[in-house]
């Protein structure tokens, strides 16, 4: 595993909001989070936070290839830093590829003061996230009967 981030500019905008598309859209379907979930939102709002000048995007690479991207929101004003959304495409799953991810992104916007959500029913997330530091606030919030926001934070 050779995992590097490389910062997305707006030429590449559609290549990175048809890939999110893709990667939730099972989630969509599963939970119906027809208001939040990445799967629905529009190119116009991926072009807004690209944008942003608090707002990095990067294609998550394995040597040359591109498995996934990450925002990361870091204000650098000593608030909270907020990665959302982080996805790897399906088919390269399961091999460590989220973990490295963040991993990476720490070492350029640094280690502390983090923050983020994800779906509670998603098992998987919850323990890759808490694998890696982050612990529950105890906040939640009910999306619909098939769902529930859980957030996280990282001193």
């Amino acid at each position: 595993m050779n995992i590097k981030l490389k910062r997305i500019g707006m030429s590449e905008c559609e290549r990175l909001w048809k890939m999110q598309v893709e990667a939730f859209s099972e989630l969509l379907e599963k939970y119906h989070d027809y208001e939040i979930s990445p799967a629905n939102e529009s190119i116009s709002r991926v072009k807004e936070r690209l944008i942003q000048t608090y707002t990095y995007y990067y294609f998550i690479m394995n040597g040359e290839n591109t498995v996934g991207a990450v925002r990361v929101v870091d204000m650098k004003d000593g608030s909270a830093k907020r990665i959302s959304p982080i996805f790897i495409m399906k088919n390269h799953r399961g091999n460590g590829l989220a973990q490295a991810a963040i991993r990476a992104v720490e070492k350029i916007h640094g280690k502390d003061n983090w923050c983020l959500d994800t779906i509670l029913q998603e098992e998987g997330n919850c323990h890759l996230y808490e694998k890696m530091g982050y612990r529950q606030t105890g906040e939640t919030k009910v999306i619909n009967d098939r769902m529930t926001i859980v957030f996280y934070e990282k001193k």
